[in-house]
């Protein structure tokens, strides 16, 4: 089911619903109690299909949240889910079960995060944000393996992390994850860690930049902080230098696809999933793409967000992106680490383009394509849980010299 522009438009500050152009107004917009239900009703969908992006959190739960609401106003959507995740909060620090205290901070920081998503461009999503790192901070701590927080000196700032190690001794192969445009490192640790650990592998989990904790803001040449991330990691005891990866969907996939090329001497591969390259970044892309249905509200506005721009200033925004282009910088011509590219031929948000785009330039690439997929492959028959599991973390195992578990 697809939620009306104007709901979509209503939850974002009143300046990017102006500029938000809904398809619905040529027939007249729909009351503001009309809209309300259509928000209602998809956000309710989502959840009892356990959909992106709001995976895991308790459907019961979405439904009281959401009985609440009295407006699409976000700092009213942002108080309404703050108030479900202090109640998990709340159980989670009155339990001595250590299996309630973990989902109840599971739930939580889920809670906190769709309150922020997908961008923290109010007070009450800011808030929202640091209340969800906190508890998925909590929440981390008692996974099996825990994944630990880690502070990265860089620049005079720091880069924050999550790394996740299997057991048993020895140094172990690792794979540095990139977060998204709406989800940050904790999802590549919630997604990703428990099946890669399983096949052997580390995980250290980051934010793209522009996002989360991430110390760099969007802009090109901000892969350094990848690089500065790796060298780090070569320089722990417990982690083999002659075994790192890079992984990244969505966003975070045009991150991982340029550290196999510019960080090529230190990596062993790299998979790039739903990777923005080239024709993503372009004015006619951006224009077909804001309306998608596969994203639940605010696309346009998240994006003009995480790259530093306002609602109103969409030149400017468009301008910028052109320069990302991989092909525009000519970066695709050059030699590049071992890359998996993964995507699904019906993807929305980012073009198929991009994907073949890779393929046939620079060095040979191992492909993946879901002919039924949308964005990042995902599709009935392939959620991303099993794309994780039967498509990326053999391909890594295979390449960091493990054997992947299935």
């Amino acid at each position: 089911m697809r939620i009306t522009r104007s709901a979509v438009a209503a939850l974002v500050p009143l300046g990017a619903a102006l500029v938000a152009a809904p398809v619905a107004f040529a027939q007249g917009a729909p009351s503001p109690a009309q809209a309300l239900q259509d928000l209602r009703t998809d956000v309710q969908g989502r959840a009892d299909h356990q959909a992106y992006p709001i995976t895991g959190i308790n459907k019961d739960d979405v439904r009281s949240v959401l009985a609440q609401l009295k407006s699409t106003d976000p700092e009213e959507w942002a108080a309404a889910w703050a108030a479900m995740g202090e109640r998990h909060a709340d159980a989670a620090r009155k339990t001595a079960d250590k299996a309630q205290q973990r989902e109840n901070w599971r739930q939580a920081w889920l809670d906190y995060h769709f309150g922020a998503w997908p961008a923290q461009d109010t007070p009450g999503k800011e808030a929202d944000y640091k209340k969800a790192v906190a508890a998925f901070a909590d929440y981390a701590k008692l996974l099996d393996p825990p994944a630990e927080v880690v502070r990265i000196p860089f620049e005079g700032k720091e880069i924050v992390g999550y790394l996740r190690l299997p057991p048993g001794a020895g140094k172990k192969p690792v794979v540095l994850t990139i977060g998204g445009l709406d989800e940050y490192k904790e999802f590549g640790v919630e997604h990703g860690s428990g099946q890669f650990v399983k096949a052997g592998l580390g995980i250290l989990a980051l934010d793209m930049p522009g996002t989360g904790q991430s110390p760099v803001k969007m802009e090109v040449g901000s892969e350094r902080e990848i690089g500065a991330a790796l060298d780090w990691l070569a320089k722990q005891p417990q982690v083999d230098p002659q075994r790192l990866a890079v992984d990244g969907a969505s966003a975070g996939g045009y991150w991982a696809a340029l550290s196999g090329y510019t960080e090529r001497g230190k990596i062993k591969a790299v998979v790039a999933q739903g990777a923005p390259v080239h024709e993503y970044f372009q004015a006619d892309w951006q224009h077909k793409s804001w309306d998608t249905s596969e994203y639940l509200f605010g696309l346009k506005e998240a994006r003009m967000f995480v790259y530093g721009f306002k609602p109103g200033e969409d030149d400017a925004f468009l301008a910028k992106m052109r320069t990302f282009s991989l092909e525009t910088r000519g970066i695709l011509k050059e030699p590049s680490a071992p890359m998996l590219v993964v995507n699904g031929e019906k993807d929305t948000q980012v073009p198929i383009a991009d994907l073949y785009l890779l393929l046939k330039t620079g060095s040979p690439k191992f492909g993946w394509v879901n002919p039924e997929g949308g964005h990042t492959g995902r599709s009935k028959e392939w959620p991303q849980e099993r794309i994780t599991g039967e498509v990326v973390t053999p391909w890594l195992a295979a390449m960091l010299g493990e054997t992947a578990s299935q």
